[in-house]
């Protein structure tokens, strides 16, 4: 990749009509990320693009990840992007720090990652469409056409994941463009807002996934779910829905890092991350989620057989029973 990127450097240069200074900027787990500065104080992100990446199913193609991109910048919640170049792309830099896991958890926070996730969603529709599902179908196809380790017993839980997605289809709801893949680290707080970056998993989908999948990241308890839900949905409640769709983020992206650890283990090694044992650990999360008694109320919930609360002490009668919360045979 150093051929790409003093390419794209020497682009910059000729563009910004002087010259520029780079310096690596850690994060990031597929593509490279610099960031550009002048000396007349101009700064600015250069994304190089690893077309290894989209080839091995880890990322959606890297013009329409730039496409995508643009429009996330129209919505006022992504950087914009200035450049495109053979293989990079220059993007506005944002000021601000960057979100971690304790900063995404912080009830303070709440508000304003809702907010981001709405100016997102009502922005311009994405050249793509995602669902979880359906790259679950593509990650483990993948692992089995290149024979790739996944955790022991990960497909003994298919058939729960085939209720969940049963579950889920009963209500649709209009699609919206997602970023599909908000990691703490894609969220930065530019001191009166909070923007998103890095679009490489972006398509049209389900809200509720998007809400799902930061509670997944940042490892939520339900009752932050509750809270981002509430904040996102107003006297809405699709809490549940919610909650199904952090489970499908840990058990789906379980085997996005088994693949990018079996088919770029020379750019994994580079970039110091065990991906193996990132692995691991999402599938043990969707693993204790799976196996939680409560998972069947959830289930019942989104098809609208019941609501999954405690029955009030003064109804006559128990409850009907929920659905089974499908263990593995």
């Amino acid at each position: 990749m150093p051929d790409v990127l003093s390419s794209a450097l020497e682009l910059v240069t000729a563009w910004a009509g002087r010259p520029v200074t780079h310096t690596q900027i850690k994060g990031g787990l597929s593509h490279r990320i610099v960031r550009v500065d002048t000396e007349a104080g101009d700064r600015w992100l250069l994304r190089i693009l690893d077309p290894g990446v989209s080839a091995a199913g880890l990322g959606i193609p890297l013009d329409l990840e730039i496409v995508n991109t643009a429009r996330a910048a129209q919505a006022g919640v992504g950087a914009k992007v200035l450049l495109r170049l053979p293989g990079a792309v220059l993007l506005e830099y944002i000021e601000g720090p960057t979100l971690d896991a304790a900063a995404v958890r912080d009830p303070a926070m709440t508000e304003g990652i809702a907010e981001a996730c709405h100016r997102l969603h009502a922005g311009p529709r994405f050249a793509t469409d995602f669902s979880i599902f359906r790259k679950l179908d593509e990650l483990l196809a993948l692992c089995h056409a290149h024979a790739l380790r996944i955790p022991g017993g990960y497909e003994d839980w298919l058939p729960a994941v085939a209720a969940i997605e049963e579950a889920l289809a009963v209500r649709r709801v209009p699609t919206v463009p997602c970023h599909n893949d908000l990691l703490p680290e894609n969220f930065i707080f530019d001191g009166s807002a909070v923007r998103i970056v890095d679009y490489q998993l972006s398509g049209n989908n389900d809200p509720a996934f998007e809400l799902g999948d930061i509670a997944a990241e940042a490892d939520y308890d339900q009752e932050m779910v509750k809270r981002l839900t509430r904040a996102y949905f107003g006297d809405e409640d699709p809490a549940s829905r919610v909650q199904l769709y952090l489970i499908m983020s840990n058990f789906t992206w379980t085997l996005w890092f088994s693949v990018h650890h079996g088919l770029l283990a020379e750019q994994a090694a580079a970039a110091d991350f065990d991906y193996d044992a990132e692995a691991a650990d999402k599938f043990a999360q969707a693993v204790r989620d799976l196996n939680d008694p409560g998972l069947g109320l959830l289930i019942d919930d989104v098809r609208g057989r019941r609501r999954p609360r405690d029955p009030d002490p003064r109804s006559p009668s128990p409850p009907a029973a929920p659905s089974p919360p499908f263990p593995p045979a």
